[in-house]
């Protein structure tokens, strides 16, 4: 059955690349809602978040089809990297806040006080521990649950323009993956957590969370150009590549330490400030509650609304 799942699978991603070869390289041939996949060049796999009315926010239809497609690629011996990118002019605002009770998770974590945060980083770890690298190609807003996918990717690019920060930390609580010291370091970890500022792409490179910028018009290219370069080494040896890395971090303990973390996430929930916000999302919506969190920063999604006036 596992064989025949494969076949298909791969005759599949045969039929896309036919496709990408003349050309429709946008063509999304797959039955995915939210995502779109197709192959730019060959052994690249490259997935599109596609809600760009919502800002890309990572809803469980968005998820699912997300982590479904990233381990099929992981069984597909003719992709040797992935690109994870958002559509319009975001690459993602972070969590789907009008999730319902009804929605189903991408994959089980263990239920009780704190399966938020725990399932978050349970995602995490899945695209650690897949056996071929995965990018980030980011522009545009990166926020909240955004850069928490960003951060679980291997290779992290973005625009030089890009917005990118965790203003959740403002009031309701701390991320529910606590990579930022791990990946920025104490001091800027902590000027994000006390403040909820946004990074450019400039600040993101200058501080550790990403590995190069470029001007928003050549992310693309520059980025398949590098992933072209990954792509190059056989696949047997990047996967050992990849976890000599993560077992380092490992070894240092960043397993036990996110994993510490959502317990002090899940306790945030419980302040009264916490308790405020989503009462005001219940009884005025999402858009005045986010929006009188920002007003007095000026910043974010209050940005874009006085350039509309």
């Amino acid at each position: 059955m596992i064989n025949f799942i494969y076949l298909i699978e791969t005759n599949f991603i045969n039929v896309i690349r036919f496709w990408s070869k003349l050309g429709i390289k946008e063509k999304n041939l797959s039955k995915y809602n939210s995502i779109i996949v197709d192959l730019p060049q060959d052994q690249i796999s490259r997935i599109t978040l596609n809600r760009p009315k919502q800002r890309n926010s990572l809803s469980a239809e968005l998820r699912t089809e997300l982590f479904q497609v990233l381990e099929s690629n992981d069984l597909n011996k003719e992709i040797s990297v992935t690109i994870i990118r958002g559509s319009g002019e975001s690459f993602s605002a972070g969590y789907d806040l009008k999730r319902s009770d009804d929605d189903i998770d991408p994959y089980y974590s263990a239920g009780g006080l704190g399966h938020w945060p725990r399932h978050v980083v349970d995602g995490c770890f899945k695209i650690w521990d897949l056996a071929k690298p995965v990018i980030a190609q980011v522009h545009g807003y990166c926020l909240a649950g955004g850069t928490e996918l960003a951060q679980s990717c291997d290779l992290v690019y973005v625009a030089d323009n890009a917005k990118i920060g965790y203003p959740v930390v403002r009031n309701i609580s701390p991320p529910d993956n606590q990579f930022f010291p791990w990946i920025v370091g104490m001091r800027k970890a902590m000027e994000l957590m006390l403040t909820g500022n946004s990074m450019t792409g400039h600040d993101a490179v200058e501080c550790g969370f990403a590995n190069l910028s470029f001007p928003e018009e050549k992310l693309e290219e520059e980025v398949l150009k590098i992933a072209e370069n990954v792509a190059k080494v056989p696949q047997d040896v990047q996967q050992i590549n990849k976890r000599a890395v993560h077992r380092q971090m490992e070894m240092m303990g960043i397993r036990s330490a996110l994993r510490a973390g959502t317990e002090l996430q899940q306790l945030s929930m419980h302040t009264k400030s916490a308790r405020n916000f989503f009462k005001m999302v219940a009884e005025e919506g999402l858009t005045k509650a986010l929006s009188d969190r920002d007003t007095k920063y000026g910043d974010y999604r209050e940005t874009n609304d006085k350039k509309k006036d």
